[in-house]
């Protein structure tokens, strides 16, 4: 199976409130005082999705946001602390929490290349849970120096992100009813010696988020940001899927019982 880029897309919401130690007056309310260091603190609600193996549109699978399937958005939310410098330079610590899923269904009726991905009828979903540390860039304080200007700083600002994460998934499958665990079955050989490039990936591991996003000032004490943020992952297997099918026969040699049974459902279905 093809090999594709794998991101979690996150429309971060947010409003959280300022605090601000003596200094000179805030700009535009003189019953605040403004300082180089703020720090904020919040919680926002988001929309989760992702690209992966399966699922996507018509045509030869991509890595980009062509592929992406928009009705398997999921709600998420998650909650933040941040210390901001000078309005220009930014640094905050985060938690998100959410669900993502992909169905080869999606792509019923369709007559192209694309119809064998619909044929292999493979399905995931995961929960995700994430704490990352995240570096903001203010473009417009960064490269203005208000304070020498006669006019004030604008209540909003653009800024560039970027930083590191550490998450958890688990991707399962829906069989009978039930939602089985795929990362314990090796439904691609990992961990079995016959594929030995094909290791057990793990479930916990870093990624990266980049984006961009413009926080608006509301008042002194309250900001409302509206983020994108583009997560790269050093996983293939965040939907369980990466590369060829195996011999199915080889699974009796690792597993008993249900588990065989399930590797044999789930592993070409």
């Amino acid at each position: 199976m093809k090999k594709i880029a794998r991101i979690i897309a996150i429309i971060f919401l947010s409003i959280f409130g300022t605090y601000q130690a003596s200094a000179q007056y805030y700009y535009y309310n003189d019953d605040y005082f403004d300082t180089p260091l703020l720090f904020e603190m919040g919680g926002s609600v988001n929309a989760m999705n992702c690209l992966t193996d399966i699922g996507g549109h018509k045509g030869l699978g991509t890595d980009w946001f062509k592929d992406l399937n928009i009705g398997k958005t999921h709600l998420a939310g998650g909650f933040y602390a941040a210390l901001l410098y000078r309005y220009a330079w930014g640094l905050r610590l985060e938690g998100t929490y959410g669900n993502i899923s992909a169905n080869d269904n999606v792509l019923v009726g369709i007559q192209d290349i694309a119809k064998e991905r619909y044929n292999r009828n493979t399905n995931f979903r995961s929960t995700i849970t994430e704490i990352a540390a995240i570096a903001e860039f203010h473009l417009l304080h960064i490269f203005i120096d208000w304070p020498s200007r006669d006019d004030s700083p604008p209540r909003y600002s653009p800024y560039l992100l970027g930083g590191i994460g550490y998450f958890s998934f688990n991707p399962q499958a829906k069989l009978n009813n039930r939602f089985i665990d795929l990362q314990p079955l090796s439904t691609e050989g990992q961990g079995f010696k016959e594929y030995p490039n094909r290791p057990v990936y793990k479930l916990k591991q870093i990624n990266y988020p980049v984006g961009a996003g413009v926080k608006y000032e509301l008042s002194p004490l309250v900001n409302l940001r509206l983020e994108f943020v583009y997560r790269i992952l050093n996983t293939d297997y965040l939907d369980d899927v990466s590369t060829r099918y195996i011999d199915p026969n080889l699974f009796a040699n690792y597993f008993t019982g249900s588990k065989l049974t399930n590797a044999l459902l789930l592993n070409d279905r």
